[in-house]
């Protein structure tokens, strides 16, 4: 499974990029992920679960230690070629799941 993590933290300095904002970046960059993109107001990882999941913990623990009052998250699973079936194409998102039986 991939997931995809979208993330801030909070309090924000236009000025100065804060510690716990810095440490945060430090986090996902070093973190055994695919893709990674910062910017200044939200910064997006994707991975493997596994991977994901253990830099979310590091990320939570490490940016509330260096002064982050809020972290905002959201985690996504996202679609994996290796998910679907040999000559399955995926299905489109929202679409109604069909039993191997065709029903």
């Amino acid at each position: 499974m991939r997931l995809r993590v979208e993330f801030t933290t909070e309090p924000f300095d236009l000025d100065e990029a804060p510690r716990h904002a810095v440490v945060a970046r430090e986090v996902i960059q070093a973190a055994e992920l695919d893709a990674v993109d910062v910017g200044p107001f939200g910064n997006t990882a994707e991975g493997g679960a596994d991977a994901v999941i253990a830099a979310v913990d590091a990320l939570l623990r490490r940016s509330l230690e260096a002064g982050a009052t809020r972290v905002s998250l959201q985690v996504n699973v996202i679609a994996d070629a290796s998910d679907a079936p040999e000559g399955v194409p995926d299905a489109p998102e929202g679409a109604p799941e069909i039993a191997e039986d065709g029903r």
